[in-house]
């Protein structure tokens, strides 16, 4: 197994393997947040490889990875834009999962249960690794990093979004999903773990890349919806960086 990958943290997200496309179910912030996943992202690609997101496929030809890519939330959208889509994740529980939701809705899609480093070690090249969700649930959080670098091409974009680490996001993501909402299992998250937006820079960086964006993922609990946001990064935020 490899040296960034926490078995715990994998035994989590394996015990809630089959709930991945239940809207209803353990990942319903995901899926409410996924949108705005989305539209960050495919802005980012677009931007990085000048594409036209109202061409029909406009990322075909674009090699794309997706790291913990759980049933598939992320992959799919890809898969449909015309990228050739890679999704991996140390939860072996998950790729039955998502193979066979891609099978039903006829999308062709390479989902592996492997890890990041091992991808890099087998010399593996993608133009976008996404990373999302990822980073503060690994062992080593520079060395998990320092893969992803290892993985993209001279000029690829590397997207990893997470949860900061302060006084307000122990209270949202932590108190408030798992404790008052109860979205997810008490413990999916160790606050600890939690990186701020400047201690992801310096680890981005120590990897390798350039970072050149960032964003916040922010929550209405009164309109119930989410929206990305220059200024507050207090709880989920996204990075964007650039492989020299």
């Amino acid at each position: 197994m490899s040296v960034t990958v926490d078995p715990a943290e994998v035994a989590k997200f394996e015990a809630m393997a089959a709930e991945w496309w239940d809207l209803n179910g353990k990942f319903k912030p995901l899926h409410m947040m996924n949108p705005v996943r989305l539209g960050y992202i495919t802005q980012q690609i677009a931007a990085e490889y000048g594409r036209d997101l109202d061409d029909r496929k406009p990322f075909e030809g674009l090699r794309i990875l997706d790291i913990g890519c759980g049933g598939g939330l992320l992959c799919e959208p890809m898969a449909r834009l015309g990228a050739t889509i890679v999704g991996v994740d140390a939860a072996e529980r998950n790729i039955p999962v998502a193979k066979t939701h891609a099978e039903l809705s006829g999308l062709d899609i390479d989902y592996r249960h492997t890890t990041a480093e091992a991808l890099a070690e087998a010399g593996e090249q993608f133009d976008v690794v996404l990373n999302m969700e990822v980073v503060e649930h690994v062992a080593d959080p520079l060395a998990y990093l320092t893969a992803c670098q290892q993985l993209l091409k001279s000029g690829g974009l590397h997207i990893c979004s997470t949860i900061n680490r302060n006084p307000k996001s122990f209270a949202v993501a932590i108190l408030g999903a798992e404790w008052v909402m109860r979205w997810l299992p008490k413990g999916t998250h160790e606050w600890h773990k939690f990186i701020t937006p400047d201690e992801l820079y310096d680890l981005i960086r120590k990897a390798g890349l350039d970072p050149v964006d960032r964003k916040g993922f922010v929550f209405n609990p009164v309109l119930w919806t989410w929206s990305v946001s220059d200024k507050d990064l207090s709880v989920n935020y996204v990075t964007a960086a650039i492989k020299p």
